[in-house]
């Protein structure tokens, strides 16, 4: 079972020759230090570097590369040493990156011999830091452990030396440079992708969607040429929408603009597209940077594959599939978008022109002019339909393939793939939050995927201003087939807003504790009114949550007061490297609280502490779920913002709230709840819980 370790988690190693691999997003140095028990180094000889790779029981490689194995046998290292520190740090010189939070957040994975993971570590967080302690291994009571650190150093090499007590850091980072540059000529790049899309390597990049994150190159929008037509597929991925949404960012970058004249490329240059339907052979003038389309079968074009995207792993390739999905969408309508609204833009012009003059109003002129410029707006809008038409046929086969083919973690409830549900061994690196479509195309949903562990804590907006209100009347219908009766024929009331909030907040927080390994997560909850005993019945009866919680502001206060304990204990725990110090009867599971019907129950004390977890939690495991009105929330004045802004707003009920910064657009969410009278959600917990008590 590998471990999936976050900053500060440490992890028992059951054996004493081991490989620690490093994958990062461009070149980087790798480097060992043996410490002693305080973790101070005895002189240069201590450490491993390019210039001198070879110390007792640790070879490192000898030049900068995106991708590294270390050997570490720990029985050969000599008896003082006690700790083993990973360094990691940006070469000079190279025209690669100057820091770390620049590119994709490096990896780390100790392995046995035979290339079994025994523990994983990715370094989030880093920023304008040029050198980091990735992880360390450390000597504790005659057993060897793995630590993540994650402890960066703006200073690069010589602060991260000094810090370890090196008196001469400053010429060993000198010397560390000056072999790095020697062995420059052989220096290994990351690994480009392929003309299609496809690579060895996946990228590593945060999702961030609508919560999620930017693309790593700005692309062109559709409005800097509105006279284009959506060609092709392309979107911004947000499963994310692109799951933090704010926005629905992807990991692609825009396709270059062709020399010659013609159509803007919106296909997104990561992924292999689809063929597009049997039609007339392309002109040979067509873009030489279009991206190769899978090659066609020998009985006929060929259709779309699961997980056809760039990963180490089927899961992380359907990650980046479902990401290029939403890239895709979003730049197919944005395409569209823009061409119908230059169609508009001109008519409106030659209508002006063609009234321009008041002698050429009346008559049979007037009418031509008129009559013509109308027809050439619809001329223009109907090709630009054709085109979206084109390209979301392709996509919604696509969808139609990789649906069924997601793992638990990125599939509906009603995927069958739940009735084959077995407790993970390690956590995914994503969670499906809802789904996310736009009005042009109602039967096409993305994923909505956020990275895991959270690094944002969730609001479910319980209050009227969530209810479908005047949307068209297709995307009601939609809304009510999806969610069953949860809808009526007009917008839900107060109450049954409450209802559905509670219970988007149970399947979310059902889908953590069904993804992660059996003890890794739990669920506290806070209900001051005692009215959320309905909503919490399948955590309760399942016994992943031990019992309703304790109602009024006693029920607060406790809560909220072992929370603080815990950020606080693993806080000093991490600062100190003394993670093994925490007190035995401290639970080290991740830990997600649900407060239900805030602020209500809640005094100053209460919601200062509340503060403090939103904003220290994620970092040692303790995440935030809201359910409340926010309008209601507003009578608390100001004090309330803070904590409003930090959270991912999502709604019980469909609603075209999260904002797509990319490409303008307003994408409509949709809550993961599970199929009306379905059993599916109580009979996951039960395996979970069942599996938890099972030695």
């Amino acid at each position: 079972m590998t471990a999936e370790l976050v900053r500060g988690q440490n992890h028992l190693l059951d054996r004493t020759r081991v490989e620690i691999r490093v994958a990062a997003d461009g070149p980087v140095v790798a480097g060992v230090t043996l410490g002693d028990a305080q973790g101070r180094l005895s002189g240069v000889e201590a450490v491993a570097h390019p210039g001198a790779p070879r110390r007792t029981g640790i070879e490192v490689p000898r030049q900068a590369a995106a991708e590294h194995r270390i050997a570490v046998d720990l029985d050969a290292l000599p008896e003082a040493v006690h700790r083993v520190s990973v360094l990691l740090a940006l070469p000079s010189g190279t025209g690669a990156l100057t820091t770390f939070g620049a590119a994709a957040a490096p990896a780390v994975a100790v392995t046995g011999l035979d290339g079994t993971a025994l523990a994983r570590y990715t370094l989030t967080g880093l920023d304008a830091e040029s050198a980091v302690v990735a992880v360390e291994l450390y000597r504790r009571q005659g057993s060897w452990k793995v630590r993540a650190v994650g402890q960066g150093y703006a200073g690069g090499l010589p602060a991260m030396l000094h810090d370890q007590g090196l008196p001469q850091a400053a010429e060993l980072a000198a010397e560390i440079e000056q072999a790095v540059g020697l062995g420059q000529a052989r220096a290994v790049p990351a690994p480009a992708p392929v003309a299609a899309g496809r690579s060895e390597r996946p990228v590593t990049g945060r999702a961030a969607p609508p919560t999620g994150g930017r693309p790593s190159t700005a692309p062109r929008k559709a409005s800097d040429d509105p006279a284009a037509s959506a060609h092709g597929t392309g979107a911004a991925h947000g499963p994310g929408p692109t799951a933090e949404p704010t926005a629905a960012a992807g990991t692609g970058a825009a396709s270059p603009t062709p020399a010659a004249a013609g159509p803007v490329d919106y296909r997104h240059p990561r992924r292999r597209s689809t063929p597009a339907p049997p039609g007339p052979a392309p002109s040979p003038a067509a873009p030489p940077s279009a991206p190769p389309t899978v090659p066609a079968a020998a009985d006929g074009p060929a259709q779309p594959v699961a997980g056809d995207a760039a990963g180490w792993s089927m899961d992380e390739r359907l990650y980046n599939q479902v990401w290029g999905m939403f890239e895709d969408l979003a730049r197919s309508v944005a395409a569209y978008r823009s061409a119908a609204g230059f169609a508009a833009s001109r008519l409106e012009q030659e209508l002006d022109e063609a009234l321009a003059d008041p002698r050429n109003r009346l008559g049979t002129a007037a009418d031509a002019a008129r009559a013509t410029a109308r027809d050439r707006h619809a001329t223009l809008v109907t090709r630009a339909r054709a085109a979206l038409d084109r390209d979301l046929g392709q996509l919604v086969a696509e969808s139609q393939v990789v649906e069924p083919a997601l793992p638990p973690a990125f599939a509906r409830w009603d995927n069958p793939v739940w009735h084959g549900y077995q407790p993970p061994q390690e956590r995914p690196m994503a969670l499906r939050l809802g789904d996310l479509h736009l009005p042009e195309v109602l039967d096409l949903r993305i994923p909505m995927l956020v990275r895991l562990p959270l690094e944002r804590g969730l609001w479910i907006d319980s209050g009227p201003g969530s209810a479908v209100h005047g949307g068209p009347d297709p995307e009601r219908e939609v809304a009510r087939r999806e969610l069953g009766s949860a809808l009526t024929d007009g917008p839900p009331d107060e109450a049954e807003l409450r209802r559905l909030a509670m219970e988007t907040a149970v399947a979310i927080a059902a889908r953590l504790l069904a993804v992660h390994p059996p003890g890794d997560f739990a669920v506290q909850v806070i209900d001051p009114a005692g009215t959320a005993a309905p909503a919490l019945a399948p955590l309760v009866e399942s016994g992943a949550l031990p019992a309703l919680p304790v109602p009024g502001a006693q029920g607060v206060a406790s809560v909220l007061e072992g929370l603080t304990r815990r950020v606080d204990l693993v806080q000093m725990a991490v600062r100190h490297r003394a993670a093994d110090s925490l007190p035995p009867d401290l639970d080290t599971a991740e830990q997600l609280l649900i407060v239900h019907d805030f602020p209500h129950g809640f005094d100053d004390r209460a919601l200062t502490r509340l503060r403090y977890l939103v904003d220290e939690g994620p970092a040692v495991g303790v995440h935030l779920l809201m359910v409340a009105d926010r309008a209601r929330t507003r009578e608390y004045g100001p004090v309330l913002d803070p904590l409003w802004r930090s959270l991912l707003r999502i709604t019980p009920v469909p609603d075209a709230h999260l904002a797509d910064p990319w490409v303008g657009h307003a994408w409509t969410y949709e809550p993961p709840l599970a199929p009306e009278g379905s059993q599916v959600v109580r009979q996951v917990l039960g395996q979970l819980v069942a599996a938890r008590r099972t030695p």
